[in-house]
């Protein structure tokens, strides 16, 4: 059994992807869009102490496993395979043949690769995790995110939509959603770069505070802040939302934060929002979600331990849930999952494109896992194994809502 000739046997004799191995051999079409190359030994040490995702995962990121062409292309013509999908007779060759690789090449994780430690969803520990994922690097996001440093699901009027574009049209949409006019007040949570804030207060004449958990995200904001001439009515600060001591706000958005909860977080999360509203008040929650409650809420190997620690998604029931349970009224709710899958082929170009300077910016592993995440999330959304929620509440006023009586955004 050659190394190339394992891929065919576990993943089919034929995708259209190239295997090749050090070796020399190999197996797949040579004009196939995409190969995958195994350039050393150490490749399968790491499939050897850590079969299956994070295996390959820790081999691509320290460069023992290599992919030509688009990373995207690649995944594509992979079907889902499972190791409890392969025949009993052939786990047992394989591992006989290649187990005791662990041993005669032992391997380490990648530095890339995090474990955090606390209680869950401490503060502290919130903060730790935040930053591994948001201060790698403002140069370097500025290189995948480009000119709008907007880091969420865009909204695309249609599929050609420059990526800038369908940013600008996010904001515009969370700011409808929300009923914003000039002279309100908005708290936007998770607050990246300062994106929404910065569309708020320049489109709406909205005095506009954000917070996030990264301090060169705020950094960045309030330089840019400043720059556009916002600064007596936009704000960023390096805060936990928690912390947050004003109340009585018009509106709050919450923009990708909600991922980094926890579901045992979420009646004090939604609870902290409806007493900063004013009554009338609403709430824009916008965030990643799973297609059901069926399996765990916390991420696979790979995306807890080198993107997203601590991160969990939940179904968008449970989220309606929780809103109603603390008292906020839910009047709207629409799934962007197809959106965020245009927004990611965006920044998957965006990388590729850009890819010395994103090395030279942070290193080669971080830009492998950046490439092997991003490209592996628009799969998900295109196929629907993740998805994007917008849920749209408010905190009632006795009985009146302040809502229209049909959607006018």
């Amino acid at each position: 059994m050659t190394l190339a000739s394992v891929f065919a046997r576990v993943f089919g004799a034929d995708l259209p992807v190239e295997f090749r191995a050090y070796d020399g051999s190999r197996c797949g079409p040579r004009e196939a869009p995409a190969a995958v190359v195994l350039e050393s030994p150490l490749a399968l040490a790491h499939l050897a102490a850590a079969p299956g995702e994070l295996g390959l995962a820790r081999a691509y990121v320290n460069g023992h496993i290599t992919v030509h062409g688009d990373m995207y292309t690649a995944l594509t013509a992979f079907p889902p395979v499972d190791l409890g999908d392969i025949p009993w007779r052939l786990r047992a060759e394989l591992f006989a043949r290649f187990g005791w690789y662990r041993f005669w090449w032992p391997v380490r994780p990648p530095s890339a690769e995090k474990r955090a430690w606390g209680r869950r969803h401490s503060k502290s520990r919130d903060s730790r995790s935040i930053s591994h994922h948001y201060d790698v690097s403002n140069s370097f996001y500025e290189r995948v995110l480009g000119p709008s440093m907007t880091y969420t699901c865009a909204v695309f009027d249609k599929p050609d939509a420059s990526l800038e574009q369908a940013q600008y049209d996010k904001h515009d949409l969370v700011a409808r959603k929300l009923g914003l006019t000039e002279g309100m007040r908005l708290l936007d949570i998770g607050a990246g770069w300062g994106g929404m804030v910065m569309h708020a207060a320049e489109h709406y004449g909205v005095r506009a505070i954000g917070v996030t958990l990264s301090r060169q995200q705020a950094e960045w904001a309030q330089r840019a802040i400043a720059e556009r001439g916002l600064s007596g009515m936009a704000e960023v600060r390096y805060q936990d939302y928690r912390d947050v001591p004003e109340s009585g706000f018009d509106a709050i958005s919450s923009i990708g934060l909600t991922e980094h909860i926890g579901r045992e977080q979420l009646p004090g999360y939604f609870r902290s929002l409806r007493d900063r509203l004013r009554p009338g008040g609403r709430l824009l929650n916008h965030c990643i979600t799973r297609p059901d409650g069926s399996y765990p809420a916390r991420a696979g190997k790979f995306i807890g331990r080198y993107v997203f620690p601590d991160g969990e998604l939940e179904p968008p029931g449970e989220l309606v849930t929780r809103m109603h349970d603390t008292g906020l009224e839910v009047r709207h709710e629409e799934n962007l999952r197809e959106h965020y899958a245009l927004t990611l082929a965006g920044w998957c170009a965006n990388l590729d494109r850009n890819w010395r300077e994103a090395v030279a910016e942070a290193g080669l592993a971080t830009a492998r896992v950046w490439r092997l995440y991003m490209a592996a999330s628009r799969l998900a959304f295109e196929r629907g194994g993740i998805q994007l929620h917008q849920i749209l509440g408010v905190r009632p006023d006795g009985g009146d809502s302040g809502m229209p009586l049909r959607p006018d955004w």
